[in-house]
């Protein structure tokens, strides 16, 4: 089996647990699943977010998500139980279906880690 096609199959196994999980049946878009991994990430429970906080739940989500590909490293937790980060190298330029296929495979890993497959 070819690394896309195991890839391919392992985001679907993520898409079918938590769309059963959070989205009612409704597969999650990738946005929606970053999402998701922010509020896992902050470690506060589900609660009512600003947008602002919302946004930064994002950007956590997605350092977090490059961490183990060497581009962030966790730096501390500020006052409020934030998590930053530092960059630690630049993001190269990618095409928008080389950054999907790079976001699509770190939550493959994110979930692999967590166990949920």
């Amino acid at each position: 089996m070819s690394r896309d096609q195991k890839l391919k199959e392992d985001y679907e196994k993520i898409l079918e647990i938590l769309a059963a999980k959070f989205g009612d049946g409704e597969k999650l878009n990738v946005d929606a699943i970053i999402y998701l991994i922010g509020v896992q990430e902050l470690g506060q429970g589900a609660r009512e977010f600003k947008k602002d906080d919302k946004v930064n739940l994002m950007h956590i989500a997605i350092c977090r998500l490059l961490e183990p590909f060497g581009y962030y490293e966790f730096d501390f937790y500020d006052a409020d139980g934030w998590p930053h980060y530092k960059v630690l190298e630049e993001l190269p330029p990618l095409k928008t279906g080389e950054q999907t296929v790079l976001i699509k495979e770190a939550i493959v890993l994110y979930f692999k880690a967590q166990e949920l497959i």
